[in-house]
């Protein structure tokens, strides 16, 4: 058997916490992501670069657990919502068939008394002042009272049957004018007969604001509590006083270099309400009065007269004092009366707070001065206004709305165009080559996303790289030689080549998601140096020189490195296969194994792609394909074992395959050629082979055997029959 119980309101209301939590750690983590994720470098150098690269580390696996963590209370969020939801249905589905049910048990009596036997009353509705209805005569609590109207008291709390709560008595209304007294605050609804507090009583309306020269109207009194028959209900809270009165406007300034007379201080703000009667104890034997009402806060201060004008040159009247706050807290109310044996008395009721001080008056303006004899002096200037009061206290925030998307990252910006050449200075030199393109810009970062779930922006594209200058104009041809009358002109010299154009600038690859930027075109080739002019001739007949031809224009630059249109670099070449494998060992007295078989030869490298080109430059030719490594050596024979078969010797190595021709973007380059087999390996020669052989299988084996025995018998023999007899 389960004793747990669910109250669905607090789940939900524990769900809203959380996802308030959800979005503050959101909110923060995405504050901390552009300072902690994408780190620059301090410097150039690697010991910089490697500890940006570790804290950027550092900051994006912090991101990625945060993401984790934040998928994981998401679902936490889900799933202690949908509980709620399911408590919720699962109460209202079972209520429906029971208030059918309750109905009709309740139909006779509502007939005959006009209360059900179990149910809480109706409550009053707000701003009428209607009292609560009566619980149920069996069960049930009072209704609440409703609110007043304008300057009208708010309605009673039902009453409770044998055992509820009585109703809160309503609020009464607020003063509908300046200095007008507030509405009193309904009684609280008696408690059940056997058992149930009594309500509380009405808060009294808040009285009525004074205006200049009326004083602030009264807050109206507390509700009493209702009784009950343990514990008296606690008594209403008493009423605010009025805000005080705004000070009178302040007299005129006097005539000139007089001051202006002080405003009249605001009028002093209204006393707050009574506080109300503790509720009786109705009790038998035990049961306390109810604690006497809150005393209503002191009215505030009045606003502070203006300052009178200054007179004609004189200083402007100083602003009126901001009123005084309200003469004191309204009285607490009296503790609850007791008609129990054994009961106490009620509390008596807190005082109430005292009222605001009022608003500074605005300062008066200063009067035009007067025109002196030399017409420099001017007219006072009117002093500053009083200080105003606090402001109030803000607002509760509400609830955070959904968070937006990211914005979209912007474009980098492009990268600034190569210098000119310059221009050659001597005659016939050739121009300078122009400057290189600028680097492309950074993409830029995609826009935070917002403090919720919204989905991040996306990076925005890289720059396109900056152009190549142009190169620089050849210089002019050298003149030729003027002629002394005997000889034609010299021919002037040829012009200086033009300098080659700038390299296109680079584009960016680098920006985080962004696509890779356009690569700079080549900055156009120099104009070539016009041609030296002929030399002059000062002879009858003779002929001037040729003038110079002009210099070449200088070739245009090289497309950047990287991005579209650049010029592709060549392939890499392919690397030679590996060696073959050497074959194992056979195995110590059994017949020799034949030598593993050579590993195969590496493949050769794959030759790099040529880059493609849409500039005004061809793209490079990938280059050819590696060619195959050298076959792996053949795997030397293994050792024989004692007495085994000579082993045969192993297979040579195969050849390694041929390296894959390199892709290119122009045809005509071959695939390297497979590499050249391993050679096989050799059979293992030892000098003792023979000998591993069985000894009965030699041929004459027998024989020697033979003839050795009977030699060594017959040398056996001839010592024994050479020795001493008798020894």
């Amino acid at each position: 058997m389960s004793l747990l119980i669910v109250t669905p309101d607090v789940l939900s209301s524990a769900a809203r916490d959380l996802a308030a939590i959800q979005a503050s750690l959101s909110a923060a983590n995405g504050t901390a992501f552009a300072d902690t994720t994408p780190m620059l470098a301090a410097g150039t150098d690697e010991v910089s670069t490697a500890i940006a690269a570790l804290f950027s580390a550092h900051g994006q696996e912090y991101q990625a657990l945060s993401s984790q963590v934040e998928t994981f209370h998401e679902g936490f969020l889900r799933a202690l919502a949908a509980g709620a939801a399911s408590y919720t249905g699962a109460e209202a589905a079972a209520a429906a068939p029971l208030q059918s049910l309750l109905d009709a048990v309740n139909a006779p009596f509502l007939n005959l008394t006009g209360r059900p036997l179990i149910g809480d009353g109706a409550d009053g509705a707000a701003g009428s002042g209607q009292p609560g209805g009566a619980g149920g005569i069996l069960r049930g609590n009072g209704g609440d009272g409703g609110s007043g109207a304008p300057g009208g008291p708010g309605g009673n709390g039902g009453s409770a049957g044998l055992f509820g709560r009585g109703g809160t008595g309503g609020a009464g209304g607020a003063a509908a004018s300046a200095g007008a007294t507030g509405g009193n605050g309904g009684a609280g609804g008696s408690g059940g007969y056997l058992a149930g507090a009594g309500g509380n009583g009405g808060a009294g309306g808040a009285g009525g604001a004074g205006a200049i020269g009326i004083a602030a109207g009264t807050g109206g009194l507390g509700g009493n509590g209702g009784p009950n028959m343990a514990i008296g209900g606690i008594g209403g809270i008493g009423g605010n006083g009025g805000p005080g009165g705004t000070g009178g406007a302040g007299a005129p300034g006097a005539a000139a270099a007089v001051a202006g007379a002080t405003g009249d201080p605001g009028s002093v703000g209204g006393a707050g309400g009574a506080g109300g009667a503790g509720g009786a104890s109705n009790a038998l034997l035990l049961g306390s009065g109810g604690s006497g009402g809150t005393g209503g806060n002191g009215g505030s201060g009045g606003l502070g007269a203006d300052g009178g004008n200054g007179g004609t040159g004189g200083v402007g009247g100083r602003a009126g004092d901001g009123g005084a706050a309200g003469t004191g807290a309204g009285a607490g109310g009296p503790g609850g009366r007791v008609a129990g044996l054994f009961s106490s008395t009620g509390h008596t009721g807190n005082a109430g707070g005292g009222g605001t001080g009022g608003t500074g008056g605005t300062g008066g303006a200063g009067d035009a001065g007067t025109n002196a004899a030399a017409g420099t002096n001017t007219g006072g200037t009117g002093h500053a206004g009083g200080a105003g009061g606090p402001g109030g206290t803000g607002g509760s925030a509400g609830v955070g709305g959904t968070n937006g998307t990211g914005g979209t990252g912007g474009l980098a910006g492009a990268g600034g165009t190569g210098g000119n050449g310059g221009s050659g200075v001597g005659l016939g030199a050739d121009g300078g080559n122009g400057g290189t393109g600028g680097v492309g810009g950074r993409a830029g970062d995609g826009g935070a996303a917002g403090t919720g779930a919204g989905a991040a922006g996306h990076a925005g594209h890289s720059g396109t790289g900056g152009a190549g200058g142009a190169g620089g104009m050849g210089g002019a041809g050298a003149n030729g030689v003027d002629d002394d009358g005997t000889s034609a002109g010299g021919t002037g010299r040829a012009g200086g080549a033009g300098g080659a154009g700038g390299a296109g600038g680079w584009g960016t690859s680098f920006g985080p998601g962004g696509n890779r930027g356009t690569a700079g075109s080549g900055g156009a080739g120099g104009t070539g140096g016009a041609g030296g002019n002929g030399g002059n001739t000062f002879t009858v007949g003779h002929t001037a020189g040729n003038g110079g031809n002009g210099g070449a224009g200088g070739s245009g630059g090289a497309g950047g490195m990287i991005g579209p249109g650049g010029t592709g670099g060549d392939g890499g070449h392919a690397g030679n296969g590996g060696n073959g494998g050497a074959g194992g060992n056979a195995v110590a007295g059994a017949i020799n194994g034949s030598g593993g078989r050579g590993g195969d030869g590496g493949y050769g490298g794959f030759s790099a792609t040529g880059a493609s080109d849409d500039g005004g430059n061809n793209a490079g030719n990938g280059s050819n394909g590696g060619n195959g490594g050298r076959g792996g050596d053949g795997g030397a024979a293994g050792n024989g074992g004692t007495g085994g078969l000579a082993g045969s010797g192993g297979d040579g190595g195969r050849g390694a395959n041929g390296g894959q021709g390199g892709y290119t973007t122009v045809t005509g380059n071959t695939a390297g050629s497979g590499g050249q087999g391993g050679q096989g390996g050799q059979r293992p020669r030892r000098l003792r082979d023979r000998w591993r052989v069985k000894r009965g299988k030699r041929p004459g084996w027998h024989r020697r055997h033979r003839r050795h025995r009977r030699q060594r018998e017959h040398r056996v023999g001839r010592r024994v029959r050479g020795r001493p007899r008798n020894r």
